[in-house]
């Protein structure tokens, strides 16, 4: 089962004056952390609301001191279940961000092609390409049914790219 993992961030920030302006540097911040590991995992400002139910800003500035709250969305693949997805994702993100706390959102099972935008996107074909209990992708593996030299089409065709750099 693949499964699409929303999770919430409550990222501080230092030194603004605005909503608008701790969010941007929160996203900013967040990305740096995630980044180049995760790139794939999508950040968004969060939704707040009062507990009368009326919508508040997604940050809460006080002092020059900001706490913001962001969605950061990433699929997981080949999972036992939803509750599986949640603690990968969970994981995945809090390694890379330290001191924040997060909690899981939303888990919803994906369907074939809905994943569309995300890491798991560029997979061509469903068999083409496999994923570890973390959600890590990693490539085919080709076999050889049985053909010794599967392998020797390889090197005529890198002895005669050598031949003509020469």
């Amino acid at each position: 089962m693949d499964c699409r993992v929303v999770v919430e961030a409550a990222v501080p920030v230092y030194d603004v004056e605005t909503t608008d302006e701790a969010v941007r540097i929160a996203i900013s911040k967040t990305g740096k952390m995630l980044n180049p590991d995760l790139n794939y995992v999508e950040i968004s400002m969060g939704s707040r609301t009062s507990p009368d139910g009326e919508q508040l800003p997604p940050a809460f500035v006080a002092a020059d001191e900001a706490l913001v709250a962001l969605e950061l969305e990433m699929s997981v693949f080949n999972v036992e279940r939803e509750e599986h997805a949640a603690r990968i994702a969970r994981k995945e993100i809090g390694q890379r961000l330290h001191e924040i706390p997060l909690t899981v959102l939303r888990v919803e099972p994906l369907e074939d092609g809905d994943d569309a935008g995300t890491r798991g996107s560029d997979r061509t074909d469903e068999d083409d390409a496999t994923s570890d209990d973390h959600g890590e992708e990693r490539a085919p593996v080709e076999s050889t049914d049985g053909d010794a030299n599967a392998g020797d089409d390889l090197l005529p065709e890198f002895e005669e790219m050598v031949e003509d750099e020469r």
